[in-house]
């Protein structure tokens, strides 16, 4: 992985949001080594966000993590809107703030949920595995 793209995108925020999206990023990593079948998961950049995508096997959507420039909160991580995670999500964590079909929004004025994101990046990193599974 070329972290120097994404650590320039980083560079580019104010100190808490660097803080929390390194954390986000480090919690993304952390999800993937943990995950059975996810496998090598590509850091990138794409519009400008910073991107994480499994490559082989391509087991999961797109996870983008970026500063939240709506009034939903301070930081946000994306999902393809035609998946139906953001929907799953909002049945298991109906607490958290979410954006259309696309985004959880969170608050830097609160810890990071932790367990509930770790469960969210797990199931955006097997996504199309599991879809597959479901079909059989």
């Amino acid at each position: 992985m070329n972290e120097k793209p994404a650590l320039a995108v980083i560079e580019k925020y104010p100190d808490a949001v660097k803080s929390a999206l390194m954390e986000l990023r480090n919690l993304i990593f952390e999800a993937a080594s943990e995950a059975e079948g996810v496998g090598n998961v590509v850091e990138t950049v794409k519009w400008g966000q910073l991107s994480y995508l499994t490559e082989r096997p391509k087991s999961g959507t797109t996870i983008r993590i970026d500063q939240d420039t709506s009034d939903q909160g301070d930081i946000a991580l994306y999902v393809n809107c035609q998946s139906s995670l953001v929907s799953e999500w909002r049945g298991l964590f109906p607490e958290m703030t979410f954006g259309g079909d696309r985004s959880v929004h969170l608050s830097l004025a609160q810890p990071l949920p932790v367990p509930q994101l770790r469960q969210i990046i797990l199931m955006a990193l097997t996504y199309h595995s599991r879809k597959k599974s479901t079909r059989k």
